[in-house]
Order: structure tokens, then C-alpha cells, then sequence
């Protein structure tokens, strides 16, 4: 048996883009897929499947002999070959992501690892949403900063705050890993310490800056004093501050200006943080009391930018809303490289399967007596969720992953992007540092079109046959 994985659909909200990046299966291959079974993890799940469904509905059929013989014939590894595209591969929708194989008398166990395998959604769903969110601030970079987006400012402008949103820490790392793909400002701690250590052999991948907090503002005796020993501990460099504790337009209008010789005077760069309001009004404000207080310069393009002070808003952002904040900005006359932008629920939180929709479908068996079939979903009232048929292969084509079938002729091996990564054990891979992943997928994701055709003229064909003989099965 084989079966595939594919996202079926575009990121919701990018109605005429379908690109989007595979990440996530590594984590899932080394932590989960890797760990050996044992007679015991099966004596128990028998005892669990012979009490899970209701007593008028039998016995829960669990494979149990199946287990117990890849456990002594396997040293307890799954037995199933898994394919994966590369880590971090920017692609268009309905492009076979991985693809599993399972033979002799292991192959019911086909599609066992479909619910596990198929959580690259999540990893995969935040590491586009980020992207998304980067081409947003890379097209306001290029009308209102000097260098564009070639900035180095650019990568810190999309700050993770979502750690507290998560519903465990491994969503944290999984989720905030995704974002730190293609930002390297962020909060999530977990994200940070795993990809600096796990996966870029110690190099750092993450910052984040001196940052008060509520409970710090509302503790001092004033809103000044807090500010006032923010500056005396971090006022040579980076530091934020939150503002809105009690009356935000108060504290732009009176406390800012009371600090701003102290400010001047330890020479640092100050950030303003609204946390409440609307973010659009709140954002402006904070541009235009750093104006009349700090003064302004006028780049190159005609953009004021405020000096030794910036803003963030990390309150109630969501990707639709970072894009129209950012025109409203440039509307206002301030570059973009005056605000940044914190996201923490909208990052890691607001996105399910559906974002996507991904799915894991069989596509091909052979029966018992020899005969092969390539087989497919293929709904009447849902087209939208139609699988693709057969053994599957994917090539660059003009640059775009392509798919096609694997007995077309047509992908040499070398060719083919679906690689090994676990056979019946786990195997030797050679995973990019993340360092160069990050460039590798920045790169890739510039140089995809926005749309492209991902099925082979012969991958078109086979779907058109598997149909007809699908159709004539039903009626026989």
C-alpha cells in the first residue's frame, strides 16, 4: 500500500497565491516515528481496544499480531518507508508532500501514522503565516525604507509573544520554530533554545529585547519612575516599554516628554508599546508623540522616521490587519522601519487543518494475488478534496515542484524531490543546518510564482483513467 500527503488548498486569506511551505516533519520523524515499540506498549493498547468502543458494537479489531511481529522481526520500528520533501520546501498546493510505503504483510499499517504524520499541518499553516505576513512588511520596506527590503532591520519586524497562547510547550516549539523561519525576533523561549541547539548546532537563530510588562509598570510608584529605571538599566541600547497601564494618551502626552532628556541622554533607542485600543489609532499616536517629542528625519523616499524611538504593537494582530496597519503608516508619512509588529495567539493559535486543508489519502495497492490498482477520492460534491492516484514523484519543472507518477519515466531518481527520510528504521539524513535552511526557503520562496500548474500532463492523464475505471466499479 501507499498512501500520500498533500495541503488541498491555498493559505485562507491569499485567495491568489497557493504558495506555501512545507515544514515540521522532522520534529515529528525524530520524536515520534523514531521511538522503538515494545510487547508491553502493545499488551496495553490491547487492553485499551478491547474497552474503547461501546459494549453493542463488539470488539475493537486492533492489528495486535501485526505489532508483535515487526517488534521481534523489526527491533519494534514501524515498519513503513516514509518519502519527504526537503525541510522547509516553498511549493503550491496539491503537491504530495510525503508519501508512505508499507509491504508483504505489514501493508494494512499503510495509513496507521496518517493522524501523526498529518500534524506537519500545524508547523506548516504558522510558517506560511509568518511568510505571508513578511511579504506584507517587504512591500512596505521597499516603498518607504532606503534599502528596501534588503534592511537589516526587516527580520525583527515580526516579533512571536505567542508562548502563553499555546496549549503545551511542544506546540510552542513546533509553532514557534515555524515563525523563526522567516523572522528572528521572538519570545517564545522553547522555539529559540530548540532551533539554537537542536537543529543549528548552537548558533544563535533568535533575539529579543528589555521589555516591560504591566505588573512591572503598575508595581513602581509611577509610570515615570518605572520608565525612568528602564532607561537607567537599558537606556544605552534596545528597550520597550509598555504605555497604555492606565491612560495611554496620558503617557505619550506627559510621561513621555517628562523621560525624553533622561532618554537623550543615555543615547539608547526607545519602543513605545500600545496594548489596548484600536491598534490602528494607537500605532499613529505613538508615531506622532515620538515626532513631537524626539523630532524626525525624512529618508531618501520621503518617509519620516522617528529618531532614537519606534513603536510595536503586538495587541490584536492578525495578518489581514498587519497589512492595512502598514498602509496606514505610509499614509501618515512614516516608514515602515518606525514600527514593528508582535503577534502571539494570531501566530500560533488561530490556525487549524482547514487552514489548508491537508490531508493523507491512499493512492495505490497491490491485492493479494498480484494485482496492482491505483486508486483515489474523487467526491462529486466536493471536488475540492479529490486525491491524486497512484505511486507519486515530484520534480522542479521551470523551478516549480511538480508531481507526477513514479512509473511515468519521467523523474530520475536523483530527481526526485520525495527523499527518504526513515525506512522501516531510521536512516542517515542530512538535515540543513537552520541557519541555511531560513536562506534556502527565503530564496525559493522570491523566486516561485504565485500560481502554477503542479500536475504533469501524465499525472492529468492517470487521474482521467482512475476516474473512469472508479466510475465503472460503482456502477458494476
Amino acid at each position: 500500500m501507499t498512501a500520500y500527503g498533500e495541503f488541498r488548498s491555498q493559505y485562507q486569506g491569499a485567495l491568489e497565491d497557493s504558495r506555501l511551505i512545507f515544514y515540521g516533519i522532522r520534529y515529528i520523524l525524530e520524536n515520534y516515528l523514531h521511538r522503538r515499540w515494545t510487547e508491553d506498549d502493545v499488551e496495553k493498547a490491547d487492553m485499551f481496544f478491547s474497552t474503547h468502543l461501546a459494549p453493542a458494537a463488539g470488539t475493537y479489531r486492533y492489528p495486535k499480531d501485526l505489532f508483535l511481529k515487526f517488534i521481534r522481526e523489526n527491533d519494534g520500528y514501524f515498519p513503513v518507508k516514509l518519502e519527504a520533501l526537503p525541510e522547509g520546501s516553498c511549493i503550491h498546493a496539491h503537491v504530495p508532500v510525503f508519501q508512505l510505503t508499507t509491504q508483504g504483510d505489514f501493508a494494512p499499517l499503510c495509513t496507521f501514522m496518517e493522524v501523526l504524520l498529518t500534524m506537519v499541518w500545524y508547523p506548516s499553516a504558522v510558517a506560511t503565516l509568518s511568510r505571508r505576513c513578511r511579504d506584507r512588511i517587504e512591500e512596505a520596506f521597499d516603498k518607504s525604507v532606503e534599502t528596501g527590503r534588503d534592511s537589516p532591520l526587516l527580520g525583527s519586524r515580526l516579533h512571536d509573544f505567542g508562548f502563553r497562547g499555546c496549549t503545551g510547550v511542544e506546540q510552542s516549539v513546533l509553532g514557534g520554530v515555524a515563525h523563526l523561519i522567516n523572522f528572528d525576533g521572538s519570545d517564545t523561549l522553547s522555539a529559540a533554545y530548540y532551533a539554537q541547539f537542536v537543529l543549528n548546532g548552537g548558533e544563535p537563530v533568535a533575539s529579543s529585547i528589555p521589555a516591560t510588562e504591566h505588573s512591572v509598570m503598575t508595581a513602581w510608584p509611577s509610570e515615570r519612575a518605572a520608565i525612568d529605571n528602564m532607561i537607567d538599566q537599558y537606556g544605552d541600547g534596545l528597550f520597550a516599554c509598555v504605555m497604555d497601564s492606565f491612560d495611554y494618551a496620558k503617557a505619550l502626552g506627559k510621561v513621555l516628554p517628562a523621560v525624553a532628556q533622561h532618554k537623550l541622554d543615555r543615547g539608547g533607542y526607545m519602543i513605545l508599546r500600545p496594548d489596548s485600543g484600536d491598534p490602528t489609532e494607537a500605532v499613529l499616536m505613538a508615531l506622532q508623540a515620538a515626532e513631537k517629542v524626539f523630532g524626525v528625519d525624512v529618508n531618501a523616499k520621503g518617509y519620516k522616521v522617528p529618531r532614537g524611538c519606534g513603536v510595536i504593537q503586538g495587541d490584536g494582530i492578525k495578518y489581514e490587519r498587519l497589512a492595512s496597519m502598514l498602509e496606514a503608516v505610509l499614509e501618515a508619512g512614516y516608514s515602515a522601519e518606525a514600527v514593528a509588529f508582535g503577534m502571539g495567539g494570531g501566530l500560533l493559535q488561530k490556525v487549524n487543518r482547514d487552514t489548508m486543508s491537508f490531508a493523507t489519502k491512499l493512492s495505490h495497492v497491490v491485492y493479494e494475488d498480484g494485482t496492482p490498482a491505483d486508486i483515489m477520492k474523487a467526491p462529486l460534491n466536493a471536488i475540492s478534496k479529490s486525491s491524486l492516484p497512484g505511486v507519486l514523484a515530484v520534480k522542479r519543472v521551470d523551478g516549480v515542484p511538480t508531481a507526477f507518477p513514479a512509473d511515468s519515466g519521467e523523474v530520475a531518481p536523483e530527481e526526485n524531490l520525495l527523499r527518504t527520510v526513515y525506512d522501516c528504521r531510521p536512516v542517515q539524513v542530512n538535515w540543513d543546518k537552520f541557519t541555511q535552511l531560513r536562506r534556502r526557503v527565503n530564496d525559493e520562496w522570491h523566486a516561485l510564482p504565485t500560481q502554477a500548474d503542479v500536475a504533469s500532463a501524465s499525472l492529468k492523464a492517470k487521474v482521467k483513467d482512475c476516474l473512469a475505471k472508479l466510475r465503472k466499479r460503482q456502477t458494476d
